[in-house]
């Protein structure tokens, strides 16, 4: 059976991003990179019941959400190929509380694993999160996500 956990951080500063010289960080544009993270998507979840297996119309249906949001989708090119994207998502729908960020998914091509490409991505989520003034972030994580886990509670989760 899954076990999910839900992880909390405060945010205060930015963190300071780590040197990756072999991989830049920019914005998702849906024109020109929804097909490419679409085949990157399905290749990192292949096998999660959630995140796996979509289709342009799952990618579609997201953005038109209103919490989408292209500043807060990220992604990671390694030799104009994309290698990992971070997407966020910010929840102003909380009943008596104010708006909280998420780290909505993150993921890396297995083939670039170890590079710290996921961490470089999730310190860019935060910091987004962080400059639209939010106080408190969260995401939703496996608990057999062993690697995740790590990276995220060396980030300040708990």
């Amino acid at each position: 059976m899954r076990h999910i956990l839900k992880l909390n951080r405060t945010l205060t500063t930015a963190l300071t991003v780590p040197p990756n010289q072999n991989i830049d960080i920019a914005p998702f544009v849906p024109a020109l990179h929804k097909d490419e993270w679409l085949e990157l998507n399905n290749k990192i979840f292949i096998a999660h019941p959630d995140q796996g297996n979509w289709v342009m119309e799952d990618l579609e249906n997201r953005m038109r959400e209103p919490w989408f949001d292209p500043e807060g989708f990220f992604i990671a090119i390694q030799n104009n190929k994309m290698v990992g994207f971070c997407w966020t998502k910010i929840h102003h729908d909380f009943v008596n509380q104010d708006p909280v960020g998420e780290l909505y998914v993150i993921g890396v091509d297995p083939d670039f694993g170890n590079k710290g490409i996921g961490r470089c991505l999730a310190i860019a989520g935060i910091n987004h999160l962080v400059a639209k003034h939010l106080g408190q972030m969260m995401l939703y994580v496996d608990a057999d996500n062993e690697r995740a886990l790590a990276l995220y509670k060396e980030l300040g989760f708990n």
